[in-house]
C-alpha cells in the first residue's frame, strides 16, 4: 500500500483508539475502555493528583477508574487537536482535553473541570493500535475539587 495512504489510515485508528478513552469513560462501558490499552501501560497523572506516574496492569487501571467515575452524576471528556506521528509499528499523539464533572451536593459548585492535554504513546500489534503510556498535563482548572471525593464515597457507598 502507498505509504501516505498507510500513514492517513494509521492516524485514523489512532484518532479512534483514543477517542473511544474519551467515550468508555463517559458512557462508563469499561469494556470499550479497557480494549484500547496494552496489558501493561505507564500512566502519568502527577500534575492534577500530585502522585508520580508508574507503570500498572491496565486491569488495575480500568478498575481505579471504576471506583471513580461512575459515582458522578456525568462526566464529559472532550478531546480535540489531534497531533499524531507515526513511525512504523510506534506512534506518539497529543490531544487537547477538557474534562467535566458533575455531582449535585451542597459543599459548593456541582462540577469541577479540568483543562489541558495528553500525551499518548501507542503501539501496533496483531489487534491493532493499543495506548501504551498516557500523560496527562493540566494547564488549567476550576470549579469545585471535592466533587471527586463525593463521586468515591458515592461508589464505596453503592460497591
Amino acid at each position: 500500500m502507498d505509504t501516505g495512504i498507510q500513514r492517513i489510515l494509521d492516524k485514523n485508528e489512532i484518532q479512534e483508539t483514543i477517542l473511544k478513552y474519551a467515550w468508555g469513560i463517559d458512557s462508563r462501558d469499561w469494556d470499550l475502555f479497557r480494549s484500547i490499552f496494552a496489558d501493561e501501560v505507564e500512566m502519568d497523572f502527577s500534575s492534577y493528583s500530585g502522585a508520580p506516574g508508574s507503570k500498572m496492569s491496565a486491569d488495575d487501571w480500568v478498575e481505579g477508574c471504576k471506583s471513580l467515575l461512575p459515582g458522578f452524576d456525568a462526566t464529559q471528556h472532550v478531546l480535540t487537536n489531534f497531533m499524531i506521528d507515526v513511525a512504523g509499528d510506534a506512534a506518539s499523539a497529543i490531544v487537547y482535553m477538557k474534562a467535566e464533572h458533575f455531582i449535585a451536593n451542597n459543599l459548593g459548585d456541582n462540577y469541577h473541570t479540568l483543562g489541558g492535554h495528553y500525551t499518548h504513546r501507542l503501539e501496533r500489534g496483531s489487534d491493532g493500535w493499543k495506548i501504551h503510556a498516557t500523560t496527562l498535563t493540566v494547564t488549567w482548572s476550576r470549579g469545585n475539587r471535592q466533587v471527586y471525593d463525593l463521586a468515591r464515597q458515592r461508589v464505596a457507598e453503592v460497591g
